[in-house]
């Protein structure tokens, strides 16, 4: 195994971590990793590889874009959604790393309360929050996917 592997590799895992903690650019990081590893590797079976695992990528994040949003749309309005979004951009910068985790749910119950009042607002939260799971799953699998071609493509080549 060569150090470019280990680095790559290295790059893969971070970004596989990121996809789960959104800190990082999880799904850049994996495509970073596998695209140096293909120019290091210069055949076209690396260039190969490559170009399957970033269609997997590209297949991941529209997908999880279009499914969750498609679900999220019929039960949250977009008004709510922008509040969340603006809840975990302050509470990203309120709480280091994990604020945004914590502000996006409480943005969009917040904002839910102030429309609906009590129960509603817990339903259209629990609402967002799986949308936002499936989302996470969704790039996480896409990635996980990518990440087996790459190994696949080194233990080959």
């Amino acid at each position: 195994m060569t150090g470019t592997v280990i680095v790559c590799a290295l790059l893969v895992a971070a970004g596989l971590a990121g996809i789960v903690v959104p800190v990082l650019p999880g799904t850049l990081l994996v495509a970073l990793g596998i695209v140096i590893w293909a120019f290091e590797e210069g055949t076209t079976g690396g260039w190969v590889v490559f170009a399957v695992a970033a269609a997997c990528l590209v297949v991941g994040a529209v997908v999880k874009y279009a499914v969750p949003g498609r679900r999220l749309k019929a039960t949250v309005p977009t008004r709510t959604l922008l509040v969340g979004a603006l809840g975990a951009v302050v509470g990203f910068f309120v709480i280091p790393v994990v604020g945004a985790l914590a502000g996006f749910p409480l943005g969009v119950y917040v904002a839910e309360r102030v429309r609906l009042g009590g129960d509603g607002a817990w339903t259209s939260t629990k609402a967002a929050l799986r949308a936002v799971g499936a989302s996470i799953l969704i790039e996480l699998l896409a990635a996980l996917v990518a990440t087996v071609v790459w190994a696949v493509g080194v233990v080959v080549t």
